[in-house]
């Protein structure tokens, strides 16, 4: 039995240099077989030069011109297409394989068990995956992205922080925001919904979350929930999807409540009061005074906005931290206890192991 084998050469060459050999045997010039052919010189110098095929027609053409068969020209011409399709097809499987270093780095593992890309097998197939995820050509062009310098800045700056997975995180929350219908961004609003959003603390998530994201979607504000990535030390962020629209993300990397309040009012409040200055990622701030005294400003609205000062302070004088005590506060100021317990703790007046009962605990849902 005869075993065929199809040969073909790695080196494309454009049939337009054998038609050069075959006019310079007729003793023709281009110009002149321009003529023949009844075409512009300048367009025929492109079939020359194998930026313009050969086509059916001209291959009949030159049959009747120069003798030599149409099937002949049309062959040369599928071949040297295939030569560059092969040549380009080597080098873009080159190119993946040269990427394959930052599958584990913009986390595929953890993606693909989220379901924002689809589980490969091959690396080759993982970079294609984290490209079209990401929406670029390659994936080394990811670090010229303005919107990322954040990450890249954060991620040298701190240890076990790694910059392509916060930008994996942060790509989850665009996408994600694009699919939520908001309205125009309206500070307003949003200053009026944050008493709606402050009487949620007391409902269980069931309850609030899907009134929390309307109420903020109603100020131009998306919220996005998603769950913590590693590598990333998130726990939250906040950044303009365009001028209109205000994005928030939340992890529940903290399960506490009281936390995750906390961390919505402390993003609210850079909305507030920092409006548009770039991308700020909660947990790996930047050590510049600017990024501190950013930081120091929406804890204190976070703190203020949720626990009015005169109320809390009032509280605290009479130094009667007892669970029923808490709990008339919190019922006084109509807030979940557990964010007045959160507070106690984090000021050192109580214990961390006092009162968590009243502490709520949020779980993540895939």
């Amino acid at each position: 039995m005869a075993i065929n084998e199809s040969l073909y050469s790695d080196l494309p060459i454009p049939p337009g240099e054998y038609l050069e050999e075959v006019i310079d045997g007729l003793g023709i010039t281009k110009n002149e077989l321009a003529g023949r052919l009844g075409r512009p010189a300048s367009k025929l110098s492109a079939i020359f030069k194998g930026k313009k095929a050969i086509t059916p027609d001209t291959a009949l053409q030159l049959e009747r011109v120069v003798g030599v068969p149409a099937h002949i020209w049309t062959g040369l011409e599928s071949e040297y297409r295939l030569a560059l399709a092969r040549g380009e097809k080597e080098r873009e499987l080159e190119r993946l394989k040269a990427e394959s270093y930052l599958i584990t780095r913009f986390r595929y593992a953890d993606l693909a068990r989220l379901g924002f890309v689809k589980k490969k097998t091959r690396n080759t197939d993982k970079v294609l995956e984290l490209s079209k995820f990401l929406g670029v050509a390659s994936l080394e062009n990811v670090r010229d992205l303005r919107r990322y310098d954040v990450a890249y800045r954060l991620g040298a700056g701190k240890k076990k922080v790694s910059p392509e997975a916060l930008v994996a995180w942060l790509r989850i929350g665009e996408l994600a925001a694009h699919q939520r219908q908001c309205t125009r961004f309206d500070r307003n609003k949003l200053k009026e919904a944050l008493n709606v959003v402050r009487t949620m603390t007391s409902q269980s998530p069931e309850n609030f979350q899907e009134r929390l994201r309307q109420v903020l979607a109603e100020s131009g504000v998306a919220l996005v929930l998603c769950p913590y990535l590693s590598g990333t030390r998130a726990h939250g962020a906040i950044f303009w999807l365009n001028r209109e629209k205000a994005v928030i993300m939340m992890t529940l990397r903290y399960n506490w409540a009281d936390i995750f309040w906390f961390t919505l009012f402390h993003e609210l409040g850079h909305i507030l009061l920092h409006n548009r200055q770039g991308v700020i990622i909660e947990g790996v701030t930047g050590d510049s005074p600017q990024d501190r005294k950013r930081e120091t400003e929406a804890d204190r609205f976070a703190a203020d906005t949720l626990i009015p000062p005169s109320s809390y302070q009032g509280f605290v004088r009479r130094r009667r931290f007892y669970q029923d005590d808490i709990i008339t506060f919190a019922s006084q100021i109509a807030i979940h206890p557990g964010i007045v317990v959160g507070r106690l703790q984090k000021y050192g007046l109580l214990d961390p192991s006092w009162h968590n009962k009243l502490r709520d605990r949020f779980e993540w849902k895939q």
